[in-house]
């Protein structure tokens, strides 16, 4: 997934305030999304959870869009060129409608719901993301995970994995990333991470075990759910900061509700993110967007596209400054 923005906002994101609220007394922030399209005026539109003014990242989470579900015919459904990313991991995760993947490491894949893939972008990759000519329907979710420091200039790596389903008191999770309630995925990641899609049957209420020294983020796809005693209504997503062993999720309407819950110890660097580019500071930005323009071999090449690249957006004529998480409330 690429950040298409052409005017994209630089950002510093700042190590995190650590949260003094006492143990067991967890509270939920709840925030809502911005709509940007990927592309031109017909372009697919996503909701847009993070990176936002109130909290930058969520673990190492540190980028969230949620789309769909949108009919292909009216959207033009996902059409991502070959386009550029370093320091970085991305999570793509779908509900329903198929996307080709193809990358520089000259990965050729399919992702299909319930299945997900991991590209890791460290020193330079590009990649291409185009719904497939039999999908009606998009709906998903791009998510993703900057890397720590000893780790940002990692080679290019891709991962696809299919979960199993657990079904736990009514609800059934699909672990792609971390562990969950007895499930754990094998991919391999930077930092410790959780991610799962989970459904809730209707009304039902439903208490998992959760790492404590993780702050959580639940998104919302559909149906009205109670984190802890805070409601989130779709395309919200609720954050709890680390403190908490446990999450209770219940529910509210007559349909099974979906839910993606990202976790993560409180990620203690700052980073700088622009476009598609996680550095360390301005300079690390202005050298990886002068690469990718100039065709660097840093990025490589994808010989089979059949068209051209997605080029960088101009740069902004200031110098990064600070936007961190608010402080402990």
């Amino acid at each position: 997934m690429s950040n298409t923005e052409t005017d994209a906002a630089a950002l510093l994101c700042g190590a995190l305030v650590e949260d003094d609220r006492p143990t067991g007394a967890p509270r939920v922030d709840v925030l809502s999304a911005r709509e940007v399209p990927l592309g031109g005026p017909r372009a697919m539109r996503v909701r847009r959870t993070l990176p936002q003014r109130e909290r930058t990242l969520i673990g190492a989470w540190c980028f969230a869009d949620h789309f769909g579900p949108h009919q292909v015919a009216a959207s033009g459904g996902m059409n991502m060129p070959p386009h550029p990313h370093t320091g970085l991991q991305t999570v793509s995760w779908l509900f329903s409608g198929e996307v080709e993947h193809r990358d520089t490491l000259g990965t050729h894949a399919l992702i299909r719901p319930g299945q997900m893939n991991l590209m890791t972008g460290g020193h330079g990759i590009a990649h291409s993301e185009v719904s497939t000519p039999n999908t009606t329907v998009i709906h998903g979710v791009q998510l993703w995970v900057t890397l720590p420091e000893e780790h940002r200039n990692a080679d290019r790596d891709f991962q696809h994995f299919v979960p199993e389903i657990a079904r736990v008191d009514g609800a059934e999770i699909r672990v792609f990333l971390g562990s969950l309630a007895g499930s754990t995925s094998p991919v391999r990641t930077f930092t410790p991470l959780l991610g799962a899609e989970i459904v809730i049957g209707p009304h039902v209420t439903l208490t998992l075990a959760v790492d404590a020294a993780f702050e959580h983020g639940l998104l919302v796809d559909s149906g009205d759910i109670r984190l802890i005693d805070t409601v989130l209504r779709p395309a919200e997503l609720g954050y709890v900061p680390r403190g908490a062993d446990t999450l209770t999720m219940v529910n509210e309407t007559e349909a099974p509700a979906r839910t993606i819950l990202l976790g993560g110890p409180p990620f203690g660097e700052e980073i700088v993110m622009w476009w598609n580019f996680i550095g360390r500071s301005h300079e690390d930005i202005v050298k990886a967007r002068e690469d990718w323009e100039a065709s660097s071999d840093r990025f490589g090449v994808i010989e089979d596209f059949p068209g051209g690249r997605l080029p960088a957006p101009a740069l902004p004529n200031a110098v990064i400054t600070p936007r961190r998480n608010p402080p402990a409330r």
